[in-house]
């Protein structure tokens, strides 16, 4: 069986059109290599923030007054729903079948109320179809569906969360494509002696997701030691995987 892979790419990994094709590179190198590939993205560059902006000046209330309501998260699921759309379009166009999929079309199951929902559950039977068909799923993240059919979006850092969860449900590697060369021991824009840190368990990705550290959101980074879910942390123009922080009980025997 061939392995399988989950890659999140972060908004500002899909930021343009440059970006957008370079993360298709990465997935097709994956996928030439024998790779299952599940993918799973953000929306783009600051597309949240301007869909909550819109919500407030319509809405005639401020972000916290008509943020959490369900057509506020039918809005804000949408960032995420175009990235998908769009990388698969770029991966269909360097000859990859690709297929962009809702939260819930990925089988992402949640609970809770508008804007704040939590993953319940991850089926993997509509992924595990797509693999088996030689497509790549490109999962909208920072979403699920209620058992009411409805759609609830999972707040900030969410897509971090649904790679995780996709992952442990897939028994997957998970990679988390960002902005930053690695995890770092300080924040790096504050102190310019911050170091990376290349290999971590995931006690201590927790410990430093609870202190503050923004990386990797603190939900995923829970899930991912509860599931023993191995990541991998790299900047987006990195040429290969080689570089970044490694989280998991095999990244910790080489500390």
């Amino acid at each position: 069986m061939s392995r399988r892979l989950v890659i999140k790419f972060g908004g500002t990994s899909l930021a343009t059109p440059k970006r957008l094709k370079r993360a298709a590179r990465r997935v097709a190198a994956h996928r030439a290599a024998g790779t299952e590939v599940v993918v799973v993205v953000s929306a783009r560059g600051r597309t949240t923030d301007r869909l909550l902006r819109s919500v407030a000046r319509v809405g005639g209330g401020g972000i916290e007054r008509a943020g959490p309501s369900r057509e506020a998260d039918r809005l804000l699921s949408t960032g995420e729903e175009r990235s998908a759309a769009l990388l698969a379009v770029a991966l269909w166009s360097r000859g990859v079948q690709a297929r962009s999929l809702r939260g819930g079309e990925a089988g992402v199951r949640s609970h809770g109320g508008f804007g704040r929902g939590r993953i319940v559950e991850v089926d993997p039977a509509p992924l595990r179809c797509w693999l088996e068909r030689g497509t790549v799923p490109v999962v909208a993240g920072f979403q699920g569906e209620r058992a009411d059919g409805e759609t609830v979006t999972l707040g900030r850092g969410g897509s971090d969360t649904t790679a995780v969860t996709i992952a442990a449900a897939l028994g997957a590697d998970c990679h988390i494509v960002t902005d930053v060369e690695a995890v770092f021991d300080r924040d790096p824009a504050l102190d310019p002696l911050a170091r990376p840190l290349r290999d971590l368990d995931h006690d201590a990705l927790v410990s430093l997701a609870e202190g503050g550290a923004q990386v990797v959101h603190v939900e995923a980074a829970r899930r991912a030691r509860h599931d023993r879910v191995p990541l991998w942390i790299y900047h987006h123009t990195a040429a290969d995987e080689r570089g970044g922080t490694r989280v998991g009980e095999a990244a910790c025997a080489r500390c």
